[in-house]
C-alpha cells in the first residue's frame, strides 16, 4: 500500500480511502468482511458520516472495528448540523455509533448552499467542532462538498477569515470535473496545495454517473484521480469483487503519464458537456433528495 501525506497534518495515509455510505448496501456480515479485507490489504483510511443511512453505515462500522481494528484505521466522518447544538448532538452520536472516544479527522459535510460560507461560523458549528478538538473527540477538522467549485472556494475564503486553515477538504474529482473550467480540480485544488491543506478526492466514479457515459473503465476512472495530488481517494466499496477490483487498481498502480492523461480527456470530452455525469453538482444532496432540514440544526 502507498502512503501520501495529508496536507499540513504531517499525517501518513493510504492513498485509497473507503467510502461509508457504499457499506449500509450489503449484508451486515458482508460490510464486516469488506472492512476487515481492507484493512488487511493496507487500506487505513475509513470514511463515514453522521447521515449515512440514517446511521446505519455509523453503526456497522463502529461494530467491525472494535476491538484492536479501531487503531488501525485513520477514522474520520461528518456532521451536518449548523448550529452548535446540532453539531455537538451529532458529534456525541457519531462517537457513541463508531464505538470511540475519537475520531481522528471531523468534517463539516455538505457545504453547498450559498449561505454555507457564512453559516457555519455564525450559527455555531465552527465553535462545537473547536470545542470537540479541545475535548480530545477529535485530532483534525476539515469540511466536504460535492456541488461547486465556488463555494468550497468561499469556504475556504471564510475559513481563512476566522483564523482557521482546514486540515483536510474533501470534494468530486474525476474525469468530468476535469473539464470544467469552474471544476473542483481547476479552481479548488490549486489553493488547498498553496495552503498545504489534505485533499480528499471523492466520487472518482460519479457514483456511478461516469461510468454510465460508457467513455471510461472503473480502474481507469480510479486510477484518474488518485493521478492527482490527492492525499486519499475515496472510494465506494459494497462487495468483495469491488473491493478487488480497486485493490488491484492500487496493486498496479503508476499515475498517468500526461500523454495517457491527454488521451482520457479527450476520450470523455463529448460526455463531459452535457453536466447527465455529474448529477451530483445539481441537487441538493448527493443522491438527488432533498435534506431534511432538521439536519442542518
Amino acid at each position: 500500500m502507498q502512503h501520501r501525506r495529508l496536507g499540513r497534518s504531517g499525517e501518513p495515509v493510504s492513498i485509497l480511502g473507503l467510502g461509508g455510505f457504499h457499506l449500509s448496501r450489503p449484508e451486515p456480515a458482508e460490510a464486516a468482511r469488506i472492512m476487515h479485507a481492507a484493512i488487511d490489504h493496507g487500506i487505513t483510511f475509513f470514511d463515514n458520516c453522521w447521515d449515512y443511512a440514517e446511521g446505519e453505515s455509523e453503526r456497522r462500522m463502529g461494530e467491525a472495528l472494535a476491538g484492536r481494528r479501531r487503531d488501525q484505521v485513520f477514522l474520520m466522518t461528518k456532521i451536518d448540523g449548523r448550529t452548535a447544538e446540532a453539531a455537538t448532538r451529532q458529534i456525541e452520536e457519531s462517537l457513541r455509533r463508531l464505538r470511540t472516544d475519537h475520531v481522528d479527522l471531523l468534517q463539516i459535510h455538505e457545504v453547498i448552499h450559498a449561505d454555507d460560507p457564512d453559516r457555519v461560523f455564525s450559527a455555531g458549528c465552527y465553535d462545537a467542532l473547536l470545542r470537540a478538538r479541545e475535548q480530545g473527540k477529535t485530532r483534525f477538522l476539515g469540511f466536504t462538498g460535492h456541488k461547486s467549485g465556488a463555494i468550497h472556494t468561499a469556504m475556504l475564503e471564510s475559513a481563512l477569515r476566522h483564523g482557521w486553515t482546514p486540515d483536510a477538504v474533501q470534494m468530486p474529482l474525476n474525469v468530468m470535473d476535469a473539464h470544467r473550467d469552474d471544476g473542483f480540480e481547476r479552481i479548488v485544488l490549486p489553493l488547498l496545495l498553496q495552503h498545504d491543506i489534505g485533499v480528499l478526492g471523492m466520487k472518482p466514479m460519479g457514483d456511478p454517473f461516469i461510468l454510465d457515459s460508457g467513455t471510461v473503465s472503473a480502474p481507469e476512472a480510479l486510477r484518474y484521480t488518485m493521478s492527482l495530488p490527492t492525499s486519499v481517494t475515496i472510494t465506494g466499496i459494497d462487495s468483495m469483487p469491488i473491493l478487488q477490483q480497486a485493490l488491484d487498481v492500487l496493486r498496479d498502480f503508476r499515475p498517468f503519464s500526461p500523454a495517457e492523461r491527454d488521451a482520457l480527456l479527450a476520450r470523455t470530452a463529448q460526455a463531459s458537456q452535457s453536466g447527465a455525469h455529474e448529477k451530483y453538482k445539481n441537487s441538493d444532496h448527493f443522491d438527488g433528495t432533498v435534506k431534511n432540514p432538521e439536519w442542518l440544526g
